[in-house]
């Protein structure tokens, strides 16, 4: 099975399973890593933005128009930055390290 890591803002490092066909978002919540996911995966939030490593990053597809509108809203937006629940796991993602941002826009909440 693919293995893929998440970074907190702290450093603190999980390297977790990967089940092929999960997303990232996904991937986050079976195993207890703080990412919201406000809409649950419908792409109608930034919440669940992370930032690829940029090694990685070359190995997704590219971001489609729907999702780079939404990481616009994201806070602390990077060149390498994309949304957990558009990046579904691979057998070529194995090894996928996304750092979680320090911080998140809820545009959903309020």
């Amino acid at each position: 099975m693919p293995r893929m890591t998440f970074v907190e803002p702290n450093g603190t490092r999980h390297e977790v399973d990967a089940p092929i066909g999960l997303s990232v978002l996904e991937i986050a919540h079976r195993n207890d890593i703080d990412i919201e996911g406000a809409c649950e995966g419908s792409l109608a939030c930034s919440t669940c933005h992370v930032i690829i490593s940029p090694g990685d990053y070359e190995r997704l597809s590219e971001a489609t128009e729907d999702e780079e509108d939404m990481l616009d809203l994201a806070f602390g937006l990077t060149p390498t930055s994309r949304l957990g629940c558009q990046i579904v796991m691979t057998e070529e993602l194995d090894g996928l390290t996304v750092s979680l941002p320090s911080e998140t826009r809820n545009m959903l909440s309020g």
